[in-house]
């Protein structure tokens, strides 16, 4: 019954291996001369509606994002493989969804243990081993080998905003420089979350000790221990300083050397502080003045990129770790400002305006410039993209939830025959999507803008949509098709046994 829909992973090898042969074999120890610099920027918590350029109504403007879209491809229909941070951003880097790990809910916190396993394959790892030099500047969340006094890990529970008696002076044994960087300047996790420190490679740069009290809206931050140079609203601007420094100092040391920057904001999340120059800019309070600073991060690198005469061979990815979380917030409302456009639900939901995200892409020579790709893509599909870029197949221990789109940006096809992508909320309830089609395997939002125990007891047990016909999944089918449920929940099925869902 699955084999026909499933056919499309024999195009998708075939696929693979064309461009895998086309591009040429690589040497993996040098690099080579024709191979682009990738800078990758993640927003943290930005709608897809909050870009002007994606949002004619946007009551924030974005010049220049919209500048990227102008000079590059806009997708409308790219996924994260989550509606929270953690996840989507392991999803990001190894190209597997996160609920295949141990972590089945929720996100990890600042004192949390890794949740990339040793040895498994990065975007990091894979471009380093084509020769590039790569650094991780911004937000990690990923989780981090802490010593306790003692020198043993500190593994033993999660922490929110209790210290679990972490030794500051001893350096960490697990994060970024352990899964293929060679370079890190950022922090533990949310900018809201503790410790509040600054982490340079695998060392704090001044131990927190100053405890600091939690905060409301707009501060909203957990309390906790912070270091002397941790100022919470200067955060973003020391990162944007480090991000431009690292590639400017990287690219002048070795010219010929490719570059790949991963650059993980830790804005618009909470705490919502722009900076007194940002302030009154957007007509959308200040989350949209938040934005605003965003934007201005990203004309920074630009202009970095430009100014080293780079910017020919540099392609720069834009987009977001899920959907924003103003939606449901009382005081946001007065700004009638769609941050999630015209999607339903927000940050935490497994509706779309939880998961679908702006995703700009400029690479000039290669993608068409102002061009719009309508193709169904989630984040998890970037690794498989790269190894097409760089000419190399991805072994099958690793990438399991990864689809190669680079004919999408070269244009060679207006789409492609992915297999469906399955995105999963705060609360761990997944949704699967193929085609128009959309099967979600709850009752409710799966987060924050609809708990579980709101939804009207005559409601069906899950949800179906046609987002053709239906892209604010108003209209549940899952009474009236439920043909298409029973074929759905099956794929679902699948994909969660099978171990990948990519060819």
């Amino acid at each position: 019954m699955l084999s026909p829909r499933f056919q499309v992973l024999t195009f998708a090898v075939l696929l693979n291996a064309v461009f895998a042969v086309s591009a040429g074999a690589s040497d993996t120890q040098g690099g080579r001369g024709d191979l682009p610099h990738v800078v990758l920027i993640l927003a943290d918590d930005l709608g897809y509606g909050d870009l002007s350029c994606l949002n004619p109504d946007s009551k924030i403007q974005t010049p220049s994002l919209d500048r990227l879209a102008q000079e590059g491809m806009s997708f409308t229909d790219a996924h994260t493989p989550s509606s929270v941070c953690t996840p989507t951003r392991y999803g990001l880097l190894t190209g597997r969804y996160a609920w295949r790990t141990r972590l089945q809910s929720g996100v990890l916190y600042g004192f949390d243990r890794p949740l990339i396993e040793p040895n498994r394959m990065t975007l990091a790892s894979l471009l380093k081993s084509h020769g590039y030099a790569t650094a991780a500047v911004g937000k990690w969340h990923l989780g981090l080998g802490w010593q306790s006094a003692q020198g043993t890990p500190v593994t033993d529970k999660d922490y929110t905003t209790d210290d679990p008696g972490v030794d500051f002076t001893r350096p960490i044994t697990e994060g970024p420089l352990t899964v293929g960087f060679d370079y890190f300047f950022g922090i533990a996790a949310s900018l809201d979350m503790a410790p509040y420190c600054y982490i340079e490679n695998d060392r704090v740069t001044a131990i927190p000790e100053e405890d600091t009290q939690g905060q409301d809206f707009p501060m909203n931050w957990r309390a906790g221990k912070k270091s002397p140079d941790f100022v919470h609203d200067q955060v973003l601007s020391v990162l944007t300083e480090k991000a431009v420094g690292w590639l400017s100092e990287t690219h002048k040391q070795a010219p010929e050397r490719p570059l790949f920057l991963y650059f993980p904001l830790t804005a618009p999340h909470t705490p919502v502080l722009p900076l007194p120059e940002f302030q009154g800019k957007s007509q959308a309070g200040s989350y949209g003045d938040f934005v605003v600073q965003v934007d201005h991060v990203v004309g920074r690198v630009l202009k970095a990129i430009d100014d080293l005469g780079i910017r020919e061979n540099t392609l720069v990815i834009f987009t977001s770790d899920n959907g924003s979380t103003m939606t449901i917030r009382p005081f946001f409302q007065q700004y009638q400002h769609a941050t999630n456009y015209h999607f339903r639900g927000q940050k935490s939901d497994i509706w779309e305006g939880g998961h679908r995200v702006p995703f700009l892409v400029r690479w000039p020579g290669r993608v068409e410039r102002g061009t719009t790709c309508e193709a169904a893509i989630c984040l998890t599909d970037l690794l498989g993209t790269f190894a097409q870029i760089v000419g190399d197949t991805l072994p099958e221990t690793c990438g399991e939830d990864s689809f190669g789109f680079l004919p999408l940006l070269t244009g060679e096809a207006r789409t492609v025959d992915r297999p469906p992508i399955v995105m999963h909320s705060i609360n761990g309830k997944f949704a699967v999507r193929r085609g128009e089609w959309k099967f979600l395997d709850c009752r409710g939002s799966g987060g924050w803008s609809l708990a579980e125990n709101r939804v009207p007891d005559a409601a069906p047990a899950g949800q179906l949509y046609n987002l053709r016909d239906d892209i604010g999944e108003q209209t549940n089918l899952f009474p009236a098709r439920p043909e298409i449920v029973s074929e759905l929940r099956a794929v679902l099925s699948t994909i969660r046994e099978s171990g990948r869902s990519a060819p």
